[in-house]
């Protein structure tokens, strides 16, 4: 295996329990007299080479660090009550079809802008006024922002085609098709792209532009792509180079995929690097392996899925990397942009790198070096034979940011009958619940550091998985049906990677709810709700709430326009974890003052995980509800096979009755395997095993929505809605 050596060597650091909040009041009072108790101060200035904002919020992200962190100091706790609507646009005519996960990039006073129906805006910051569009095409894909330098606006478009779009105008000076068909060369790759097998994935993430060169990445790991992040030249859109996720035959870390699973290994940089100017460094952050839950076919540590890597910002040539997580079989893809920041450690002053994590940790290392900056402990970990787990995982020193545990009594609390079990469980054929999981931890939420408190602020999810190695038809259950959904804001001082605070609620924030922090020291986070919330960075207590009309799942960013500041945010809704997220394309800005209203509330979220199939009336179904089968639609009855691997093994698995209704549970004589159905997390009924030809009645006598599963094949769950 080949790894970093300081892991091997490192002072081993015990997790504290993330219960025990961290208490940094001495470090406050070092260097900051005025600074309220309990921050992570004293900060030293940030590298200038990193970039800033103010007037203008650059790029994704804020900075070349990504510390999303504006200058201005014109809003604060004091006056936010009077911060306003400054004027409100529908990109999309009013549109509720697509989600949005872009981010605002403002420069000169004018918002650029770009909808997944893939057109490109150019807005005026003071009224609104869309002063262009273009648009790329109708192949749709996630849309997460563009890069503004050098006169001109580059993008990615859902048909792989990077665009450069004249700034002024939006006319297109170039594009560059990046990905084409494979062409089955040599060895089954393609001899000029260097995909090999499987499926060549698409582009991703925010455009990022540094020097003359651009920054962007793919996805597809579900799919079996080879991940690859390209660097291209800003003039032409020649691609200056390329670094592969899985390397391949000669390059460092092919020795750990195991024959030729490389060619399909995902590892995919799905969301934007940062970039250190000074260090001539871009850190990229690599997702999951493939198959996603599967490690029999790909033995090895797979490189450099799970990973962040320095590259060589003009060669493309690996400097150093840190895998957070070996031979990942849990879609543990550690991908949020990493965060830049310049510390004072031990009385030393360290440039290090964020990095996290659905694993509910933080990895902070030197960004010169990779070294651990608070050690790493290689431990023993659960194995998996036929899984070829690796035998030990890194531990940061310092603490979770949240329990990466399942919790009986929390939204945590699993759905009964799984199995169960905390970071780096193992698994098989049954469907196992794993928290965190695909959806929580930190997840795809876009981290802040404040140099005005020295945190390092991100919203996390408390989202279940049940995993299975998906053969025999059995599928990965990422969010069982039924179970609820929570999440929070959580503080970190990255000098001692311990919690500062930790605020707790009913969402999820991990999915592109990123954080805006400022000098007038509020601190802003969308909610999937459509509420856009700010709160005092010190302690995370609400100071304003504004519902913008759809979820918001993008950065918040500001900028300032003849000395007055705004607040902007596309509020358009996202897919995950909440399949019923609004959804929409409102563009906000507001300032002090400012007259415009809110928006109307959509629907918000169900906090459990809803089951979505058709509603089958109980007259229909004879009041009977058939274990081990899946209803058929064309029939109106159940089907005659018996089925122990779907999720809607309850026929119907979605049944209305009036209150005051008996209902039949029944394992049909024809079923082979013992079934049953118990209610949860209400204990309304229980009708224990039932054999083959055994039945179970129930009388529902209070209206209500009732959960249920099979204590035998868990993930096959129900839902009786009583009216």
């Amino acid at each position: 295996m080949e790894r970093r050596s300081f892991l091997l060597t490192a002072a081993a650091g015990s997790a504290a329990t993330v219960s025990s909040l961290a208490s940094t009041a001495e470090a406050a009072s070092k260097g900051a007299p005025d600074a309220p108790s309990g921050l992570a101060l004293p900060v030293p200035p940030q590298s200038a080479a990193l970039g800033t904002t103010g007037a203008n919020w650059p790029k994704v992200g804020g900075n070349y660090g990504n510390q999303n962190y504006s200058t201005l100091r014109g809003i604060t706790p004091r006056n936010i009550k009077r911060l306003g609507g400054a004027w409100h646009i529908n990109l999309e005519g009013g549109s509720t079809g697509a989600y949005q996960q872009c981010t605002i990039v403002v420069q000169d006073g004018v918002l650029y802008v770009e909808t997944t129906q893939q057109n490109v805006f150019a807005v005026d910051g003071r009224t609104g006024e869309v002063l262009w569009r273009t648009k790329l095409g109708n192949e749709t894909t996630n849309m997460r922002g563009v890069a503004v330098a050098e006169g001109k606006v580059f993008t990615i478009s859902g048909a792989n085609i990077v665009y450069a779009l004249d700034r002024r105008t939006g006319a297109i000076v170039w594009r560059k098709p990046l990905i084409v068909e494979d062409n089955g060369g040599d060895g089954g790759c393609d001899n000029d792209s260097g995909q090999c097998g499987g499926n060549s994935g698409g582009l991703a993430g925010a455009v990022v532009h540094w020097d003359g060169l651009l920054y962007i990445g793919t996805e597809g790991s579900t799919a079996g792509a080879r991940g690859r992040g390209y660097a291209l030249d800003a003039r032409t859109g020649e691609v200056v180079w390329t670094f592969w996720g899985p390397p391949g035959p000669g390059e460092f870390g092919h020795g750990t995929w195991e024959g030729d699973s490389w060619k399909t290994g995902g590892a995919v940089p799905w969301i934007h690097p940062a970039v250190d100017p000074e260090l001539g460094l871009v850190y990229w952050t690599f997702g999951n392996p493939y198959p996603r839950t599967d490690g029999s076919s790909r033995g090895g540590d797979n490189l450099f899925a799970n990973a962040i890597v320095a590259i060589d910002a003009r060669t493309g040539k690996r400097r150093w990397h840190f895998q957070s997580v070996h031979h990942d079989i849990w879609d543990a893809d550690n991908v949020m942009a990493p965060v830049l920041a310049d510390l004072l450690i031990d009385g030393r002053k360290r440039k290090v790198v964020v990095y996290g994590s659905k694993t509910c940790w933080y990895y902070i290392l030197d960004r010169r070096t990779g070294e651990a900056i608070h050690g790493m402990e290689e431990r023993q970990v659960p194995q998996h034979a036929l899984q070829k787990t690796s035998p030990t995982q890194p531990f940061p020193g310092g603490e979770p940011f949240v329990s990466p545990y399942p919790e009986l009594d929390s939204t945590t609390r699993p759905v009964p009958f799984y199995p169960t079990g905390g970071l780096y469980e193992v698994f098989w054929d049954r469907a196992t619940i794993i928290f965190p999981g695909a959806g929580g931890g930190a997840d795809w939420g876009f981290p802040s550091f404040s140099p005005s408190t020295g945190y390092v602020y991100v919203g996390y999810g408390l989202v279940n998985s049940s995993y299975s190695n998906t053969r025999g038809g059995r599928v990965n259950t990422a969010r069982p049906l039924g179970e609820l959904f929570g999440g929070g804001l959580v503080a970190m001082d990255p000098r001692t990677n311990t919690v500062g605070w930790r605020k707790e609620g009913p969402w999820s924030l991990a999915h592109g709810n990123g954080i805006l922090t400022t000098a007038g020291r509020v601190l802003l986070q969308g909610r999937p709700d459509g509420v856009l919330e700010a709160m005092d960075d010190t302690d995370g207590r609400t100071l304003w709430t504004w519902q913008c009309g759809a979820g918001v799942n993008t950065i918040p960013v500001s900028y300032e326009i003849d000395g007055e500041q705004y607040i902007a945010v596309l509020a358009g809704g996202n897919g995950l974890p909440f399949p019923d997220i609004p959804r929409g394309d409102h563009l906000w800005a507001f300032k002090l003052g400012g007259e415009v209203g809110q928006a109307p509330a959509p629907t918000a979220p169900s906090r459990r995980n809803q089951i979505r199939t058709a509603a089958v009336t109980g007259a229909t179904a004879q009041n009977t509800v058939t274990l081990g089968r899946v209803w058929s639609t064309a029939t109106g009855a159940p089907g005659t096979t018996e089925n122990t691997v779907a999720q809607n093994a309850m026929a119907p698995q979605h049944l209305t009755v009036p209150a005051g209704t008996t209902v039949t549970f029944t394992n049909p004589a024809g079923n082979r395997q013992a079934h049953g159905a118990a209610a949860f997390f209400d204990a309304e009924f229980d009708t224990g095993l039932l054999m083959p030809g055994q039945s179970y009645t129930h009388t529902f006598g209070k209206p209500g929505e009732y959960f249920y599963n099979d204590p035998v094949f868990p993930q096959s769950t129900g839902k009786i809605v009583v009216q």
